[in-house]
């Protein structure tokens, strides 16, 4: 599925969809109480004002660009155990495999896995388990990760076999025993027009991937400096989730500025949407969400 050189197509490919948070869990002290105007535009597809919920998706992104397939992040997989979340814990029959097939690629036509960094619900298909054993999913491919990422994952595992889910153990170690790593670090290319760029915050080595194509303004894939359009509109809004959540906090607004004042084209991993621009008024910022 080749991407002319002033057109960049990216699919989806789901793993879960809608995955369903309490705001005040993945954004501890938010409220969404007397929603403004802004605020209820988000209502159904990313907000259930109903549940006092933020919806999600789960899920990978792949193009085709300067010759090569690259698939970013890689979601929760199947058979992990994941005991602290039973939607992840032990799932069969997901068809994330059928998904990424549908939308034209095979395992084996993977060339880069980029794991923009090193949570569980974005590597857990980076193996499936065969013959008992976590193999690479995608064997050909070359999985680009930070060095900082794969310290922090490395050394939260040491301290405990449950740090985040486990997922050290089996979706990132047996990578790095295969040899399969191409660390990635911010100014790195992946591929001609598509280089790194430092995403800090949210993970101690987050990274996202800028792709310059044509005359147009590039398009960045930024994991999870944003999680949902509300922290366009709060940017101080940080996860629970995040290593740094100052950091991530500052990250998102330097994000949000360059996005609106460039014209560039986010896609955020949880987006439950095409992509997303930026505007600005009045020094606040609002969402401008596509497809």
């Amino acid at each position: 599925m080749p991407a002319a050189k002033d057109h960049l197509i990216v699919r989806r490919i789901i793993d879960l969809d809608r995955f369903a948070l309490p705001v005040d869990v993945l954004f501890p002290g938010a409220s969404l109480e007397n929603p403004d105007a802004a605020m209820l535009s988000l209502a159904d597809r990313h907000v259930d004002f109903a549940t006092g919920e933020v919806l999600l998706a789960i899920q990978s992104h792949v193009f085709r660009f300067a010759g090569k397939t690259i698939l970013i992040d890689t979601c929760v997989g199947e058979h992990k155990p994941r005991p602290l979340r039973a939607e992840w814990n032990e799932r069969t029959g997901t068809r994330y495999l059928a998904n990424l097939a549908a939308a034209g690629w095979a395992p084996e036509q993977i060339d880069i896995v980029m794991c923009t960094h090193l949570h569980a619900d974005h590597v857990g298909w980076n193996t499936r388990l065969q013959s008992g054993r976590w193999v690479p999913t995608f064997s050909r491919a070359r999985y680009a990760m930070s060095q900082r990422e794969i310290d922090q994952r490395a050394h939260d595992a040491a301290q405990s076999a449950t740090a985040n889910h486990g997922s050290y153990q089996d979706s990132v170690l047996p990578i790095i025993e295969a040899g399969l790593v191409q660390l990635a670090g911010p100014g790195d290319v992946l591929a001609d027009g598509a280089s790194i760029v430092d995403l800090a915050g949210h993970g101690p080595g987050q990274i996202g991937l800028e792709v310059s194509f044509g005359a147009r303004p590039p398009v960045l894939f930024c994991g999870d400096a944003i999680h949902s359009p509300l922290q366009v509109l709060k940017p101080d809004w940080s996860s629970k989730f995040c290593f740094d959540p100052a950091q991530a906090a500052r990250t998102r607004r330097k994000l949000l500025e360059r996005a609106a004042g460039e014209g560039l084209k986010l896609i955020p991993g949880h987006l439950r949407a095409e992509a997303m621009r930026i505007a600005e008024k009045s020094g606040n910022f609002q969402p401008v969400v596509e497809g």
